[in-house]
């Protein structure tokens, strides 16, 4: 027997609509790449949307062709985001800070007819369209006033606000299945070539009302929400959906991502809560420094991309009042996974008693299961200390890459995150590595991720990274990497001292290198895998 109730399909279109037509009035603030604070409404977005869809439909843009996006996040690049896939469209972002040889490499394999992309990067683009012979028309995202030298006199490029100008607000969308594909994203390519992941209509509002709980992300119409991940990020973690499905105001900081331009938002636009990864809240911590700075609205920081220093979480609590909650998840997962609220337990607990839990990656909200494994595919028990495999299920994980044929589930149905971690009888889950990143130092797993925390907690460490390199006793020992705070010098002793007490003694590194540089990948994450290329090597004292 069926439920007699109405046939709603979870398409995004009726997100962006119910934003207009129920909060239409309610501040979208971008700062524009072109320069100026732009400010526009949902309304405004919602009627420009629907222009995009119209001057798709014209370039022969239909049901299921992909359409990417290389831009910053911005109003614009909501507008072309709903406008592809309100039609049907799929709508594929492409991450600026790949390597322009990757980042063509996936707009083939996505197949993408057009592409929106940012005037900071359509230099870029258009050096590169011979090796995109899939694209048939480059869209910037400006006006005739602001079309690059390169773009002149060329028939396959045109500007975003010509495009829509005097088109009709109101298009047909929806009208099709809620499992219609609607966004694809490619993940990094750290293990060999990216994979595109396929996001349904149906799991990214899943996705949508999943973090809209108050032990999630727990935004309300009240709030003033800043965007600082990336759109090209797995949907700005969401928030470009769950944004406009509260009707919060959302505040875009466009191109500049550094410390000044953050504090500027934060303060001007009285911003509550701001998502983004760690390297970003050190960059901004490290500019507050410098001044008496007060962040009197800010009320939540969502940080994820990589395990959270106790340092930035101290930071904002005793300086600004301000809660960290610490989130994990990957474009697999579209990509919200896990989030340490706190229980009500752990609440009536003094501060200084919730940071071990408030530094683990956390508990999985609903329609979200977890389980860990061990090599034989055991399910390992929740004890806080028995480390497995990471697996996770749901309507939000994928089950296959686009273009493969290959299911990319176990028997069980679940997906192999790659990572290893615990799971403590309370049920917070916390990584201690990347299956590649585990230390195996005598039969035992040493897990980098706790000491970077660590380390990066120092007064004098701007950044802090562990790799394992070999040892002839041990197999392998760790080694820390330290990238100094500017005009700071530090002996290795002090790095050392540091640690004691905090790790286990035999996790302590047998070496500290001073470096100038830790690289970050595409998505903001320490590239472990250069470091190894580079430092691989390294004769350990102890060897």
């Amino acid at each position: 027997m069926l439920g007699l109730m109405q046939d709603y399909p979870l398409t995004v279109d009726k997100i962006l609509e119910h934003a207009a037509r129920w909060h239409g009035e309610r501040e979208v603030v971008s700062r524009s790449v072109e320069g100026p604070i732009v400010r526009t409404t949902w309304k405004q977005i919602r009627d420009r949307a629907h222009q995009v869809t119209h001057a798709l439909r014209e370039l022969g843009i239909g049901l299921g062709d992909r359409v990417g996006t290389l831009a910053w996040n911005t109003a614009r690049h909501i507008e072309a985001w709903y406008g592809i896939m309100g039609m049907g469209a799929v709508c594929h972002t492409l991450n600026p800070r790949l390597h322009p040889d990757q980042m063509c490499w996936i707009a083939n394999h996505g197949g993408d007819r057009i592409i929106f992309v940012d005037l900071t990067f359509a230099p870029l683009l258009l050096a590169h369209l011979d090796a995109l012979p899939l694209v048939e028309k480059v869209i910037i995202l400006s006006d005739e006033a602001h079309r690059p030298p390169e773009a002149v006199g060329d028939a396959r490029v045109l500007m975003f606000e010509d495009m829509i100008r005097d088109r009709p607000t109101d298009s047909p969308w929806g009208g099709f299945g809620e499992e219609t594909a609607c966004g694809l994203c490619y993940t990094s390519g750290t293990t060999g070539d990216p994979k595109g992941v396929l996001y349904s209509h149906r799991s990214n509002f899943l996705h949508t009302l999943m973090t809209l709980q108050r032990d999630v992300i727990g935004i309300s119409q009240t709030d003033s929400v800043l965007a600082v991940v990336p759109m090209f990020h797995a949907n700005a973690w969401g928030l470009a959906f769950s944004a406009p499905a509260t009707g919060c105001k959302l505040v875009l900081p466009g191109p500049k991502m550094d410390g000044p331009s953050i504090l500027e938002l934060l303060q001007t636009e009285q911003v509550t809560l701001s998502a983004a990864v760690p390297t970003v809240w050190q960059m901004l911590l490290q500019h507050l420094d410098t001044g008496d700075y007060t962040l009197p609205a800010l009320k939540r920081v969502v940080i994820g991309g990589s395990a959270v220093p106790e340092a930035i979480v101290r930071a904002f609590h005793d300086r600004f009042g301000a809660e960290v909650v610490h989130a994990w998840g990957m474009t697999e997962t579209s990509p919200l996974g896990t989030i340490a609220s706190m229980t009500q337990d752990l609440e009536a607990l003094p501060y200084v008693e919730q940071i071990p839990y408030r530094l683990k990656q956390g508990r999985p909200p609903l329609g979200v299961d977890l389980r860990l494994l061990d090599d034989e595919h055991t399910v390992q028990p929740h004890d806080g200390q028995t480390f497995g495999r990471l697996v996770i299920k749901g309507p939000i994980v994928v089950k296959s890459y686009f273009r493969s044929d290959r299911q990319a589930l176990d028997e069980h149905g679940f997906f192999d995150t790659g990572d290893v971690a615990t799971i403590d009888a309370r049920g917070f889950m916390q990584i201690t590595d990347r299956a590649k990143d585990v230390i195996k130092s005598g039969g035992e797993w040493i897990s980098s991720i706790d000491i970077e925390n660590i380390s990066a907690g120092h007064p004098k460490a701007a950044l802090a990274a562990v790799i394992g390199v070999p040892h002839p006793k041990w197999d392998e020992r760790p080694l820390l990497l330290v990238k100094l705070k500017e005009g700071v010098t530090a002996e290795k002793h002090e790095f050392i001292a540091f640690l004691e007490g905090k790790i286990a003694k035999w996790w302590t590194p047998d070496d500290v290198l001073f470096v100038d540089d830790i690289p970050l990948g595409a998505t903001g994450k320490i590239d472990k895998k250069v470091l190894r290329a580079r430092h691989g090597d390294h004769k350990l004292p102890t060897a």
